[in-house]
């Protein structure tokens, strides 16, 4: 199995690259993400690669860094998710936001991603939302983290403040970093009042 690939970028097109190895070209299937990465690349470069091995055929998938091939090993586990609608996905939302989307149960930026319509962004938010955190990623999803325990009362009160927002417009994604973030600064369990008033603050800051 291919593991990784260290060469020249030979050419990119629609969703592929091919990386000239001791001139052996690779055909290498990416996310738009890696191939802003490959893009006018003159040197050598090195690509990530999961191999796919299928009785008609051999892909292989490359990517620039392990967070996007952790979250692209985790998307294809996900029934009606193939190695497409993944690099799909991972075009739309890079790793950090793909991870908020999903622990913020946001349905709704999964389904900017080409070919995922509600349903699927549905299955995709209930199957990984116990796995995400699992992925070894250079990204911290923001949580009351000061030691303590975390209420009902203060849970229904996160959960309470993220719903106001996301009706006052906001997307749920943002809303949920939003009032974790200042959850976690806050000494005690935050009202609500409280929670919706700096998120406010903190998403207006954030533009």
């Amino acid at each position: 199995m291919i593991a990784k690939l260290t060469g020249q970028v030979d050419k990119t097109g629609d969703g592929y690259a091919v990386i000239d190895v001791n001139g052996i070209g690779y055909l290498v299937y990416c996310s738009n993400r890696t191939l802003d990465v490959l893009v006018g690349v003159t040197g050598e470069v090195s690509v990530i690669i999961e191999t796919h091995v299928r009785e008609d055929h051999i892909h292989l998938y490359g990517f620039s860094d392990e967070a996007e091939q952790a979250c692209f090993k985790l998307l294809i586990t996900v029934q009606g998710v193939g190695a497409k609608v993944c690099l799909a996905i991972l075009s739309a939302l890079p790793p950090d936001n793909l991870v908020q989307a999903i622990v913020a149960r946001d349905q709704t930026a999964i389904t900017h991603a080409p070919g995922v319509g509600p349903k699927l962004a549905t299955r995709i938010v209930t199957e990984l939302k116990d796995k995400i955190t699992t992925i070894a990623l250079n990204f911290e999803v923001k949580s009351i983290s000061d030691g303590r325990k975390n209420t009902d009362r203060a849970n229904q009160n996160l959960n309470d403040a993220v719903s106001a927002l996301v009706n006052l417009g906001y997307g749920r994604s943002d809303a949920f970093r939003a009032v974790h973030q200042v959850a976690a600064t806050v000494i005690g369990d935050a009202s609500v009042e409280v929670l919706i008033k700096e998120g406010l603050a903190e998403l207006s800051a954030n533009g």
